[in-house]
């Protein structure tokens, strides 16, 4: 009844927030917290978690967040990302303090002040982030993505402040040594710590830290720091005995760096190395010394050999995920070795590794029979004989990706879509001799098939569409560039894809408005399209389309000339959820316009 509340008097403030610790979307917080004044107190209390982008002054949306939400453990920065803030916060409570006088959107010429320290409104400083270390008392995870103002005199106040820290993010912050210090000083429990792009620091900080923290660290990441080198590495191996993650991205690292943490970290699981002065020695040592090592990704490795991966298969026996990208002294006897001490592999990418053929996968295929996901990039001696022998062998196969592989057809997709019938994605783009056959039968085979991308195939046509149609309902499909793909493939997906959230058809020349309205009519669920280069659309079909789907949040349709003003003004009037839309400029109205400028983004072409 209104005017009566039943549940207030009834739910002690335990159990209330015990509820609200279980709900699962921010949108969901909100709307409690809007019940009563109780439940909004109450709300604020069980918040864990608060993201702040670019917008307006981070430094004072942190002391305000710090004033409401005072059991807040994880926060996160990113001065990449931009946010919505109102200018105005709503009207201010009695004794409520707690609102933005210094928010700012915009920056405007001729205001009082400089118009650097205009600018640096947008950013983090280190007052602000004193103002995260004093506020957040019980702060687990921190991270400062991109966060150029921050200083060591900031990273020195967490440390201080927040000796619980676990985990720490420092990606692009030009912080210094005494900072790093600090943290390896004060927060004796870090288990994980991102030091990607910081350029001021040294090896000095680096030391220290593991030093400090060594014991409790389990992740580290460290890229483009130039002053960082093998004794930062070598202190990494001698204190951090339980490091389980490391990430490397530097041609200053040499093997003595890489061999000291291969040494010292025999628990080590995961590791990720682009490190060109690293050779077939550090690697050796890896397959020898790190025995519980799950994942292996190489990047533009240049001076190792056949003799690492040999390594790798002796030794690592629990290695699950494989990533070999730009590797050009590889060849097939690096694969076999894998296949045959990995049987426990479920993920494996071979990225432009030309001296890696059909023998090599073969042999995977025949070992490996795990595999869940595989992904072929730029391998032009791979044949249709080694997906063959991966149809034949790895029945949970459920993801396949293949670009720019100029000898892998029909066939071989045939024996995929017969061996491998969990398939959920199937991902090829530029394969030239993929056409109908292996498609039509992926659609009668892989009845899980839910995410399709066919780019730039271009002889796969309507009569494959329909196979798959009838065959699979997908949630994604991508077809763009496929040239003989009409009306009839898509009107197929449309009949059988009720799920169908996101659809790239841009450059289809034959696609047209029956088309559209078919998925109007069959994909309610469609949120994204990509309609860009389809000559033969017109407002006619596009009407037809937002007409039912009204969740549709993004459209992108520039260069279609039979799209004008009206088309998109109905697509801005017909599409509440509609959060991008991209066109020429010269077709969207001042009417349009002032409905839904921050919405609409033009193409570049009054040049």
């Amino acid at each position: 009844m209104r005017g009566h509340d039943r549940i207030n008097p009834i739910l002690p403030d335990e159990l209330i927030l015990e509820i609200f610790w279980h709900l699962d979307s921010k949108s969901s917080h909100d709307a409690c917290s809007l019940v009563c004044k109780r439940w909004l107190d109450l709300e604020r209390l069980s918040r864990d978690t608060i993201r702040i982008g670019a917008s307006g002054s981070p430094d004072a949306l942190v002391n305000l967040f710090a004033r409401r939400f005072v059991n807040v453990r994880n926060v996160f920065i990113d001065e990449r990302l931009a946010i919505s803030v109102p200018v105005q916060l709503g009207r201010r409570r009695r004794g409520d303090q707690s609102t933005l006088p210094s928010l700012k959107l915009h920056h405007v010429a001729g205001q009082s002040g400089s118009e650097d320290g205009e600018m640096e409104s947008y950013c983090l400083s280190d007052a602000g982030l004193t103002a995260v270390g004093e506020g957040f008392k019980k702060l687990e995870k921190l991270s400062l993505i991109w966060c150029s103002n921050v200083t060591n005199v900031g990273l020195k106040s967490i440390a201080r402040n927040c000796s619980s820290l676990r985990s720490l993010d420092l990606q692009g912050c030009y912080v210094g040594d005494q900072g790093l210090s600090a943290v390896g000083e004060c927060c004796k429990q870090l288990e994980d710590l991102n030091l990607r792009f910081c350029e001021g620091l040294t090896d000095t900080g680096l030391v220290e830290l593991a030093i400090g923290c060594g014991k409790a660290l389990k992740s580290l990441g460290v890229a483009a720091c130039a002053k960082i080198t093998d004794v930062s590495l070598e202190a990494v191996g001698s204190h951090c005995r339980a490091l389980e993650t490391l990430s490397l991205d530097s041609e200053f690292i040499h093997n003595k760096g890489v061999l000291a943490v291969a040494k010292g970290c025999c628990l080590l699981k995961i590791l990720k190395l682009q490190c060109i002065n690293v050779t077939d020695e550090a690697l050796q040592a890896v397959g020898i010394f790190c025995l519980s090592l799950e994942m292996l990704a190489l990047y533009s490795f240049q001076r190792f050999t056949d003799k690492s991966l040999c390594a790798i298969g002796k030794g690592c026996k629990k290695l699950k995920n494989l990533t070999l990208s730009d590797c050009y002294f590889l060849s097939d006897k690096g694969l076999e070795a894998v296949a045959a001490g990995c049987s426990e592999l479920t993920h494996l990418e071979v990225n432009g590794c030309h001296n890696i053929g059909t023998s090599g996968l073969e042999s995977i295929g025949r070992s490996c029979m795990n595999l869940s996901e595989l992904a072929l990039l730029y391998c032009q001696k791979i044949g249709n004989c080694a997906l063959s022998e991966v149809g034949r062998g790895c029945k949970y196969l459920q993801a396949l990706h293949l670009v720019d592989c100029s000898s892998i057809g029909d066939d071989a997709l045939c024996s995929i879509a017969e061996g491998c019938r969990n398939l959920k994605k199937l991902h090829i783009r530029r394969c030239y001799e993929v056409g109908n056959k292996g498609i039509i039968a992926i659609g009668e085979n892989c009845k899980f098939l839910t995410d399709l991308s066919l780019r730039f195939c271009d002889r796969v046509g309507d009569e494959a569409f329909i196979a798959i149609g009838q065959g699979c309902s997908l949630h994604h499909l991508n077809v763009s560039g496929c040239h003989q793909i009409g009306d009839a493939g898509i009107i197929a997906i449309a009949r059988g894809s009720p799920k169908l959230s996101y659809l790239d058809v841009s450059v289809l020349q034959n696609l047209g408005d029956m088309a559209m309205a078919e998925l109007g009519e069959g994909c309610p669920l469609l949120k994204d399209i990509v309609l860009s280069h389809c000559r033969q659309i017109t407002d006619v079909g596009l009407a037809h389309l937002v007409k039912k789907c009204t969740l549709l949040e993004s459209c992108q349709m520039v260069y279609c000339p039979g799209i004008t003003t009206a088309g998109v003004a109905t697509v801005i009037s017909s599409c509440a959820n509609i959060k991008k839309v991209l066109v020429e400029k010269c077709k969207v109205s001042p009417r349009t316009r002032r409905r839904a400028g921050p919405t609409i983004s033009y193409l570049c072409v009054d040049l």
